[in-house]
């Protein structure tokens, strides 16, 4: 009895801290959601959620990642940026992390600015880089949260179902 309350309060803080980590880069979000997901099911001794659940759950949680690099990618090519672009965005993501939440935000827009500059010479063309940079980074966060979110309701479904 204390084991299963152990791993049911184990599985919803992992859940939560992937939720979170969903939007901070720093963390493995989707990761931790399914692992969250699967102690759960471990919890409840895979009686709702076995072995199907499981897999199509672990599809979902890699194909965040795939929705994430696919949304990365998408920004900065909607613009028309340069490779150096993009590797200073994700420079300027990793950088971010030191300085929190703004700099989350602003890392990947400042990092692909520069990246662009150098290439081109042209303020406006970087600019619209960095633009392309930051949308790329909210549509795969959106992505990414969307499919965690989906991951938790359907465990919630077979759970309950």
């Amino acid at each position: 009895m204390a084991w299963t309350i152990a791993l049911w309060v184990l599985a919803g803080l992992c859940v939560l801290v992937g939720i979170a980590g969903t939007a901070l880069p720093a963390l493995p979000g989707p990761v931790l959601v399914f692992v969250g997901l699967l102690l759960g099911a471990w919890a409840d001794g895979f009686v709702h959620v076995g072995a199907g659940w499981l897999t199509l759950l672990g599809l979902m949680a890699a194909l965040a990642y795939g929705v994430d690099f696919a949304a990365g990618a998408f920004g900065v090519n909607r613009v028309g940026a340069s490779r150096r672009a993009v590797a200073g965005a994700v420079l300027g993501g990793l950088v971010g992390l030191f300085f929190g939440l703004p700099g989350l935000l602003l890392g990947p827009f400042v990092g692909a600015v520069i990246g662009e500059y150098t290439v081109q010479r042209d303020l406006a063309r970087a600019g619209r880089a960095g633009a392309g940079a930051w949308l790329g980074v909210v549509l795969g966060v959106a992505g990414k949260l969307a499919i965690v979110l989906a991951m938790v309701g359907m465990f919630g479904f077979a759970l309950l179902g």
